[in-house]
């Protein structure tokens, strides 16, 4: 009987700890279905971050933006894969043409724009300069190392940025297929208002790149001036977008920003066509584009920086706009404006 008791107790021990154990499944079960879409959600909202350390060694700005939300690298020059990317292209010999536009008062900034990217754009890679000008004699002879070239044409340009705003991206996309042709691998596009401070090396090669605007980098996708008169060709709804790109500085494999600049001149001149121009310019036609054609590299704002409201606070700047900085007040100004 003792026996027959003893089994009994154990039968009915094992009984109990199986039933305790079906329920703490179910329960895990329900807890985990119950989180799985919050989890997810929560996922999609927050693209991956990195801890970034700088080239300089200085603390950087906590965690930064490392992937965009479809995968594509974005460039901090003092990370682990824009060192990877450099060493990639130490060896290949690959030719970047850069154009910069230079109308009317903006002559006086070109001098100051080539020393410094004579200093720090693509160090130890094949360059050329094509300057897009309304004044040939006003280019002057500039010192440049082995290995790049200077090439001015002349355009037939009122010298005012409004204008100039409106056909840019028809006379990029008129330069590469006429002017540039195969003489280049990659193409960039950049405002001649702006300075080279730091280098910028083949971390910044891509098919496609874009660069941060860098008062709207880290901000919620209703604060980006996306065009919002439905109008127009660079029209962007309230369920679109990623990110929002600056104008100053752009560009890719040479066939990409072809296709890039041919598809914004037209719609530009879709849009002129009505006598419209969009909110933010040729800059609004470009980030229509890229919601539709996304970058494969993207930019941080180390590669298009000025001092004013919203910039984030970065300890090293690339490429600084000069005149975006000029903008912000006589009290404000720097020794360049």
């Amino acid at each position: 009987m003792g026996r027959l008791l003893h089994k009994m107790g154990l039968s009915g021990l094992e009984r109990l700890t199986r039933r305790q154990a079906v329920l703490l499944c179910c329960g895990l079960a329900g807890l985990i279905y119950f989180l799985q879409p919050h989890l997810f959600q929560r996922s999609a909202r927050e693209p991956p971050t990195v801890s970034y350390t700088p080239d300089s060694g200085e603390r950087g700005p906590g965690p930064v933006l490392n992937l965009t939300t479809w995968g594509a690298p974005v460039v901090w020059g003092g990370s682990l894969e824009s060192q990877r990317r450099r060493r990639e292209f130490e060896t290949q010999a690959v030719r970047t043409g850069l154009v910069v536009f230079v109308v009317g008062k903006y002559s006086h900034y070109l001098q100051r724009f080539v020393t410094s990217a004579e200093r720090y754009f693509l160090e130890g890679h094949v360059v050329t300069y094509y300057i897009l000008t309304d004044n040939l004699r006003g280019v002057t002879p500039l010192s440049l190392r082995a290995g790049r070239e200077l090439k001015a044409f002349y355009i037939a340009e009122r010298p005012d940025w409004v204008h100039l705003s409106k056909t840019r991206m028809s006379l990029l996309g008129s330069a590469i297929k006429e002017l540039i042709r195969h003489d280049v691998d990659y193409v960039f596009c950049a405002d001649v208002d702006q300075e080279f401070i730091n280098p910028v090396g083949a971390e910044i090669l891509g098919d496609l790149v874009a660069t941060f605007h860098p008062q709207y980098y880290n901000r919620p996708l209703y604060t980006f001036p996306y065009e919002k008169r439905e109008d127009s060709k660079a029209f962007v709804d309230d369920s679109e977008g990623d990110y929002y790109y600056t104008s100053e500085f752009f560009g890719g494999l040479r066939a990409e920003v072809y296709q890039l600049a041919l598809v914004c001149s037209r719609f530009i001149l879709q849009d002129m066509e009505k006598s419209f121009h969009a909110f933010q310019f040729e800059e609004s036609y470009l980030n229509r584009y890229l919601i539709n054609s996304r970058p494969t590299r993207v930019l941080s704002p180390e590669y298009s920086w000025w001092d004013a409201p919203g910039t984030p606070d970065i300890p090293v700047k690339r490429i600084l706009s000069l005149q975006r900085g000029c903008l912000r007040g006589p009290e404000s100004r720097e020794s360049y404006c």
